[in-house]
């Protein structure tokens, strides 16, 4: 939109006031844009976690393999002189050679047995093939499926042949003989490892692939041919899961430095850090580190488990950086599968790294299988080199003077580090790369605070943090840490599993494996504990009990409902919440938790929390309260009493203003059903038969109120945009889509089954008897029907028809599960309908005597369908009944069946196989088919029929839920430290705000100049539009130019300015009832449309008139009892944005007050008066209410007072209706009246008389007061529109429509002036809709 120059250049003098505009916009309240308006109640989904190690594996064997025959070299090898002589620290020559031998084998041992102590080792020196084969065939069979290490060290044998053979001896040392290395992989089998430390050991590792890919090849061949020779033979072993590590590649020789050891390889795989150092001390760079020699590195103290000492911080750091690096360089899987899985595996590996920096810079590359990417250039290796430089630089002083070793600043600036990547960083980016540090520092006292508040802070970052965090393999640590009594880490370790468990609930299974319930049980109990870490450990325990038996047990035994319990009242919400939570889920299906908990009367003391202020805490107690009742354990008389009182506690909650809570009532009522399956059959059969024998007075086709509105027979209604929350609306008149499962069935005399034609939609809805309607002919009961049982059950005449029965907790919970099914929000209607239908369908099954007929009637019967089912149906003895001759209610023939979309479906009765007089499933198909899907048997029904005639699974089964518990679970999951976008000053979000709050000002700014020059004369039509529906309601949004229209259950929009219609959709609202009010909600901001409608109904929406679909927000019953009349006010509403309170009257006796930010009634305000409210009016400062009311009366209400003394004044002066009265926003403001006669009389508040009368057209259609230009415009009956200026001079009147052929003006429907600028919207009988205005000058 366009930024008006005038602002641009306006003085300094109005910028003052636009800013002071400005600030009251900032400090209006939204109302319904919290969370659960905007989302859908469902939990998030859940991610694959892979981090858990399905197979962690142990190397349990090793064979050492030394190939060093001392004092003879190999023949193709040339060695330099001086060379590289040391073998494990050893120099061969300086002993005799068998003594070397035995020496260098026993300390390759010890140097394994550092990583992996408990392994079995078996040393092979200078070994023949067939020692070698025995060795290996007898660590395989000891091993069974864990993994072995063979170690081969090839320095005195020739190099590897390209045919994939190694070398070994023979008995006497005479000759070389060579080991394939196919005959090696079928004796090691697999899992295994292999070192092969000899020059060319490239070449072993390709040709053990190719081995391998031969082995694959002929296992196929095997597979496929069990006659083929290979198959006679032993299998052999798949190599999938085998590792190489390799000293250099195929074309390579091992260095020969003399400063270096000849198994370099080796030395970096099982003694890093002395080798690590040694090479450090070789580079130039070492000479700035004085005084260090290679004897002193010798002479490092410590030992390399101690991480308080010298060489035991440097074998930390070491681990530290390697695993940083490979996890930072390695694909996610891969990583997993080398450093998590197995312990020694992952000790080779991170040796692996340092191998290959070392041996790359003497020109020799190391190899593995699988191959890593290249990480000897890594960044961390600097950070290495600088932890290596700061503590050889302390050693001389340490070693000559004894001075204290000072600690390395290595964890700490690490952890620096990622604290800048926390703070500083965009959301998306590259993973931090200290994230394995900070696991590693979780080990050490010192750091260990500071480590567990990071890693929170980055687990909040959201789901894909926790999922990060979890692959590096943080759980046994922060287990682990469950077991400490430093009361310091408590916030710090709750905040961490909360996040953990809001991502991966499995992790309950090991909490209670290692008591680690306890630890957030004394959490809980902790009164010291602020709230919202009380809130993390209850969500913690009430995932640790979520149906997991043995986390049931765990915590009842922890006396974990007490303790609940206790904290039911505390202020904090969230708390409140979660405990409520917690206890409905321990005592779910877990009898033992239910008693514990009538013991300590828990069900009571929830009942407090049912009118709890916030929604989401009045729905989790709900929940609660349902699982109470939810337990299919046998019934006493005791726990029977119990659950009908918690029955009638929930049935209060029956107009609650939030769906989430109605649809939490609907489940926990829906277990209740599933408990006394038996008493509600009996119940929905006695209401059935009442609702087919009752009639109700029709109101449908009888006129609209003040008979204006004719009935709806208007030319072709255009095509209404579908909205999200009603599926399938085809015209505005047709009733809601209902789920289509099961077709009719009804009981008629003979109690056979009879399927109807459904009735004709046009008439009444009352008319129209039991069942069918065209768009739920498939459900038992209609929407038509439960509704007017619904309504037939407030008749007090019903009392004496069905009898004493009637007032039992189940008729009265069934008229609850009614008023339900007819809730104007869908979700849960559509709940209700699933449980009254599942009774309704049981009761009428149960209730059909069976009748089997003779097979003839077969033949009528369309084909089963063709899966086994159908067999199956068959032989379940017995053929579908026949429809019974006798007239159904509706027809008198066997009617046909609905076609839809041009199919022709067979026509058929209802096939209903009798299976043991049990309700079978229904073998039904819907209507119309595609040639060969599976029928009816589809997602809703698993498994066999056969198996569980019991209920009908398109209805309902037992564990029906809403998703509320995993959508609030989602809490913890998301950020909870980040600033929320709305408040954050550079985000989008605000910066829409922003510009919307300056379009305000400008609106009011400008409006106002105009007022303020006074307005003479308003009969420019600016606007002028064919509606689609006899205008009923019109409410312009007070600063977009986009004007609603309602008409009896649609509502367009149209852009007044561009004269283009923006939206027309449907209401939602049943047939019988029509708009009677609409309100823009937030219009200062993100616009809601309040519509309600003349049985009490109130819908919220969103998303109208932008391109996109309209969505309901919430809906509830504003009204209850509102039964529409002929001729009554329907329902009025007022709309407060500073307080967020809606008043809400019509044909009713009170004034009924809604707190939308509680989305509850606050206050019932009696209006005393025997007539029907027609306006009302409000004043937020004052706390004043003004209603006009239909015997002539205006009334005056305080709602500061208690409901006797509340209403304040009444004013009887007029003598009929009143249309409008206003009660005028200043502190000083009157209240204006006008009745039907067209008297305007004017009230001074403290007065009890009028201050000032006009008189105006007699017969008053509408009429609506301007509240900043003192201008009121009338309709009438007599087809003109009049508009006044406050001395009651008439400024224009208008007869007929600018242009448009001059036509004369319809009778007025409704009409309204835009809260600011002077326009007056007009609609009228004739479906035009026309805008007026002042003269253009002023505008």
């Amino acid at each position: 939109m366009k930024m008006d120059s005038e602002l641009l250049h306006s003085p300094a003098v109005c910028l003052a006031e636009e800013e002071e505009a400005d600030t009251s916009d900032w400090n209006l309240p939204l109302a319904f844009m919290k969370k659960r308006h905007s989302e859908k109640i469902e939990g998030s989904k859940a991610l694959a976690q892979s981090w858990r190690m399905k197979d962690r594996m142990k190397t349990v064997s090793v064979a050492l393999v030394l190939c060093l025959n001392v004092g003879v070299d190999p023949p193709d090898v040339v060695k330099t002189s001086p060379c590289a002589r040391l073998e494990c620290w050893i120099d061969p020559l300086s002993m005799s050679p068998q003594k070397a031998l035995e020496t260098i084998g026993a300390n390759l041992q010890k140097q394994y047995e550092n990583w992996q102590p408990r392994a079995r080792y078996k040393q092979s020196l200078d070994p023949t093939v067939d020692e070698v084969k025995k060795l290996c065939t007898s660590l395989r069979r000891n091993a069974k499926e864990e993994r072995v290490l063979f170690h081969y060290n090839g320095h005195g044998v020739p190099r590897p042949t390209v045919n994939g053979e190694i070398w070994v001896f023979n008995k006497n040392y005479t000759q070389y003989i060579p080991l394939s290395v196919y005959d090696l992989q079928t004796w090691m089998g697999s899992p295994s490892i292999f070192v092969y430390d000899c020059s060319n050991a490239g070449i072993i590792v390709k040709s053990f692939k190719q081995f391998a890919l031969q082995r694959e090849q002929e296992l196929e061949v095997a597979a496929i041919n069990p006659n083929h020779p290979l198959a006679q033979m032993p299998l052999p072993p798949s190599m999938k899961n085998c590792i190489q590590l390799a000293a250099c590649e195929a074309s390579e020789l091992l260095p020969m430095n003399p400063d270096l050891p000849a198994d370099l390889f080796t030395s970096c795989l099982t003694t890093p850090i002395k080798i690590a150092l040694r090479w450090f001390c070789m580079q130039k760079s070492a000479k700035l580190v004085p005084g260090v020699t290679l004897d002193l590195i010798e002479k490092i103290p410590g030992r390399l488990n101690d991480r308080r000492t010298p060489l035991g911080e440097l074998n930390w750091i070491f681990t530290a950086i390697t695993d940083t690096i490979a996890w930072n360089v390695l694909p996610r899987d891969l990583f997993q599968k080398l450093f998590r899985q197995d312990l020694l595996v992952a000790s080779l590996f991170r040796n692996f790294l340092l191998a290959e920096r070392i041996m790359r810079s003497y020109n020799c590359t190391p190899v593995s299988s699988p191959r890593l990417p290249p990480t000897y250039m890594h960044a961390m290796w600097q950070a290495w080199d600088l932890a290596v430089d700061i503590c050889l630089s302390q050693l001389p002083t340490i070693i000559e003077e004894g001075t204290a070793f000072r600690h390395s600043p290595f964890f700490a600036e690490q952890l620096t580090a990622f604290q800048v990547w926390l703070t500083m960083g965009v959301e998306n980016r590259n993973p931090p790369e200290q994230l394995p540090i900070v696991l590693q520092v979780l080990l050490s006292q010192v750091h260990r605070l500071r480590a567990l508040d990071l890693l929170g802070r980055f687990l909040d970052l959201g789901p894909w943090a926790v999922s990060l965090a979890l692959s590096v393999g943080i759980f046994p640590y922060v287990l682990k840490l469950l077991q400490s009594s430093a009361r310091e880490l408590r916030p710090l370790l709750v905040f961490i599993w909360a996040k953990i468990l809001a991502v991966d609930s499995s992790c309950q299974a090991d909490l209670v494996k290692d008591n680690g319930h306890k630890y957030f049980l004394s959490v809980l109990a902790d009164p010291y504990m602020p709230a919202e870490h009380r809130t993390m450990a209850v969500f913690i325990l009430a995932v640790i009990v979520n149906s997991y038996t043995t986390g049931q047990e765990a915590c009842l035994q922890g006396n974990l409902i007490a303790i609940c319990l206790e904290q039911l009242s505390d202020p904090h919400p969230l708390l409140r919440q979660w405990v409520a939570i917690c206890l409905g889920r321990i005592w779910q299906n877990f009898d033992s938790a239910r008693w514990c908990g009538v013991r300590d009367s828990a069900h009571e003391k929830l009942y407090s929390l049912l009118s709890d202020p916030i929604p989401e805490v009045r729905c989790a107690a709900v929940f609660a309260l349902g699982t109470f009742v939810g337990n299919s354990a046998e019934r006493t008389d005791h726990s029977t009493t119990i659950d009908h009182n918690v029955a009638m506690m929930l049935a209060q909650l029956i107009n609650d203003g939030s769906p989430v809570v109605r649809k939490e009532l609907v489940v926990a009522l829906s277990h209740l059903v599933v408990q006394y399956e038996g008493n509600f059959c009996t119940v929905a059969l006695q209401f059935m038969e009442e609702e087919k024998n009752y009639p109700v007075p029709s109101t449908a086709n009888t006129l609209e109120p003040c008979n204006l509105t004719p009935v709806r027979d208007s030319p072709a209604i255009p095509r209404l945009r579908s909205v999200n929350s009603y599926t399938n609306i085809r015209a505005a008149t047709t009733s809601r889509n209902l789920n289509k499962s099961l077709q009719n069935l009804n009981l008629n005399e003979e109690g056979g089954p009879v399927t109807f034609s459904p009735g004709n939609l046009s008439t009444s809805s009352s008319a129209s008897s039991t069942l069918g309607s065209p768009d739920n002919d498939e459900y038992i009961l209609s929407f038509e029907t439960i509704d007017k049982m619904r309504r037939v059950s407030s008749y007090s005449s019903l009392n004496s028809l069905i009898g004493v029965s009637f007032n039992s907790v189940y008729t009265q919970i069934w008229r609850v599960l009614l008023h339900l099914a007819a809730d104007p929000f869908p979700e849960v209607s559509d709940l209700a309908m699933k449980v009254l239908n599942s009774i309704a369908y049981k009761a009428t099954m149960n209730a059909r005597p069976q009748r089997i007929l003779d097979s003839g009637s077969l033949t009528q019967s369309a084909p089963a369908s063709p899966t086994s089912k159908g067999a199956h149906i068959h032989q379940a003895g017995g053929s579908p009944p026949m429809p019974s001759a006798s007239s159904s209610s509706l027809t008198n023939e066997v009617p046909k069946p609905p076609t839809r979309g041009g199919e022709q479906p067979p026509t058929r009765p209802p096939y209903t196989p009798t299976l043991g007089g049990q309700a079978p499933h229904s073998h039904q198909f819907p209507r119309t088919r595609k040639m060969f899907d599976k029928g009816p048997s589809g997602s809703e029904q698993a498994g066999d029929d056969a198996d569980d005639p019991g209920g009908h699974k398109a209805y309902m089964n037992a564990n029906l839920s809403t998703g509320l518990c995993d959508w609030s679970a989602k809490y913890f999951a998301q950020p909870v430290m980040k600033i929320p976008e709305e408040h954050d000053v550079e985000s989008q979000v605000r910066k829409e705000r922003e510009w919307r709050f300056l379009r305000n000002a400008r609106v009011r700014k400008q409006s106002q100049r105009i007022t303020q020059r006074g307005v003479t004369r308003l009969d420019d039509q600016i606007f002028i539009n064919r509606n689609p529906g006899v205008p009923s309601v019109v409410k312009f949004h007070p600063f977009n130019p986009c004007i609603a229209v309602a008409d009896k259950d649609s509502i367009c929009f149209w852009d007044w300015e561009k004269a283009e219609r923006l939206d027309y959709f449907y209401n939602g609202n049943p047939r019988y009832t029509r708009i009677t009010a609409m309100e823009y909600l937030n219009g200062h901001d993100y616009s809601l449309l309040l519509t309600a409608t003349d049985d009490g109904a109130l819908r919220i929406w969103k998303n109208f008139a932008d391109q996109r679909n309209p969505e309901m927000v919430t809906a509830w019953q504003g009204l209850s009892d509102m039964l529409p009349t002929t001729r009554g006010a329907g329902m009025v509403v007022d709309w407060e944005q500073e307080t967020g309170l809606l008043m809400t009257s019509g044909d009713v006796r009170v004034i009924r007050i809604w707190d939308t930010e509680r989305e509850m009634k606050v206050q019932d305000i009696p209006t005393g008066a025997d007539s029907c409210v027609t306006c009302l009016s409000c004043d937020s400062q004052r706390s004043l209410i003004a209603a006009g009311l239909g015997d002539g009366s205006v009334r005056l209400y305080d709602r500061r007072m208690g409901a006797n003394e509340c209403r304040v004044m009444t004013y009887r002066e007029h003598s009929s209706w009143v249309v409008k009265a206003h009660l005028q926003k200043q502190t000083d403001g009157k209240i204006i009246s006008v009745s039907v006669d067209g008297d305007v009389r004017f009230f001074e508040l403290r007065s009890p008389d009028s201050v000032n009368v006009l008189q105006t057209v007699k017969g008053l259609t509408a009429l609506d007061i301007h509240p900043q230009a003192n201008l009121f415009a009338c309709g009438s009956m007599n087809q003109f529109i009049a508009v006044y200026n406050s001395n009651g001079d008439v400024i224009s009147n208008i007869k007929y429509y600018d242009g448009f052929m001059g036509q004369r003006i319809g009778a007025i429907s409704c009409l309204a002036f835009h809260p600011y600028w002077p326009h007056l919207a007009v609609g009228s009988n004739d479906y035009y809709m026309s805008i007026y205005s002042a003269e253009k000058r002023l505008r």
